[in-house]
């Protein structure tokens, strides 16, 4: 396997700039999800390294290749694509295989292979279907059996599970990172959805507008997110988030919104008192509290079996709370919690970075 390197990639469409000065590296063997809403340049990324798009600035390293001008075909590549890509005329072991057929293997070695890759993803039984008789997991695990087969240095996924129902996504979640981890084959994989995210990467690459956010493992996105954009794609139910000052008083800090009052870690008492704050809160990290300093009138409370999340108003503005299942409330009640200070996210109201 190869590490992928992007330096200073721009890309343009006409007068339309897409992609903006992108760096960033993915090391051999890492399962790196490129993360963002519509629009904020992922797939172009990766359709980039694929070759399937021209790069307007900047290099593209596979290894030790600059593939800029590589066709896709000797790129060296594998791509698993939203849509599966299969041919429908074709039994489920010529599609797996087709690639090394192309590429003149022996009949043999593309047998070897091709049942290799169907008993890796439980695909052995299924092997003389055509893909109109597989279910879309099935069909999914086909595509990726097609990629796995041709031994490339670096597997890329368009958005694989987009198309599969919610137990089916979960299930595929499992199964690609299992692959992953028995070839420790260096991954890219693009999706908007965080859960994806969250659960199967190595380290994360969140987007928006053609620009990274930030990079890093799935914990420290999640702790310590670097922007207010950050903090509110990252993790679900998602982040709550007041808007304030700083008060100082007594070399002690607090986020102070109107008649709500939360006390900060004392480095905050550092900064420049009345300065105007964004103070996020995740749904689990605050707990029910006779004495709690946050309070708000419940609108409905959602039972999700194991928990139950509140929905409440404070100060007009909405409100998440995860509690235990065992909580008895009924719109309408008035609901007091707690947070403790360590668990605050604090950003800056006018650059919405993290303070």
């Amino acid at each position: 396997m190869s590490t992928v390197e992007f330096r200073k990639i721009g890309k343009s469409f006409g007068s339309v700039e897409v992609l903006r000065d992108i760096d960033l590296t993915i090391g051999d063997g890492d399962f790196t999800v490129l993360l963002g809403p519509s629009g904020c340049g992922k797939t172009t990324l990766l359709r980039m390294t694929a070759g399937l798009e021209t790069v307007s600035a900047g290099e593209i390293h596979i290894g030790e290749r600059v593939v800029n001008d590589i066709h896709p075909r000797d790129r060296d590549i594998a791509m698993v694509f939203q849509n599966y890509a299969l041919y429908p005329t074709m039994r489920v072991s010529e599609n797996i295989g087709f690639s090394l057929e192309v590429a003149g293997h022996s009949k043999q070695e593309i047998r070897q292979k091709v049942e290799e890759a169907a008993a890796m993803l439980s695909l052995t039984d299924y092997l003389d279907r055509y893909p109109k008789e597989l279910s879309g997991g099935q069909r999914q695990r086909v595509a990726m059996g097609r990629a796995m087969v041709r031994d490339a240095q670096v597997f890329l996924f368009d958005e694989p599970l987009s198309n599969l129902d919610a137990k089916l996504r979960a299930h595929m979640r499992v199964e690609i990172r299992q692959l992953h981890d028995r070839l420790s084959a260096t991954t890219l994989y693009v999706t908007h959805d965080q859960i994806e995210a969250m659960t199967m990467a190595d380290k994360i690459v969140l987007m928006q507008g053609g620009n990274i956010v930030q990079s890093g493992t799935p914990d420290e996105l999640y702790d310590s997110p670097s922007t207010k954009y950050a903090a509110e794609f990252i993790g679900s139910p998602a982040m709550n988030f007041l808007n304030g000052v700083l008060e100082v008083q007594g070399g002690e800090a607090f986020f102070s919104s109107s008649d709500l009052k939360l006390k900060l870690p004392e480095n905050y008492a550092a900064l420049e008192n009345g300065r105007e704050l964004v103070c996020g809160i995740r749904p689990t990290d605050v707990s029910l509290s006779q004495t709690g300093d946050i309070s708000g009138k419940l609108i409905i409370a959602e039972k999700t079996g194991a928990e139950i999340q509140l929905h409440m108003s404070i100060q007009g503005t909405d409100f998440s709370a995860v509690v235990s299942r065992d909580a008895k409330f009924s719109a309408g009640d008035q609901v007091t919690l707690a947070v403790e200070p360590n668990r605050l996210h604090i950003f800056d109201a006018a650059t919405e970075l993290r303070l």
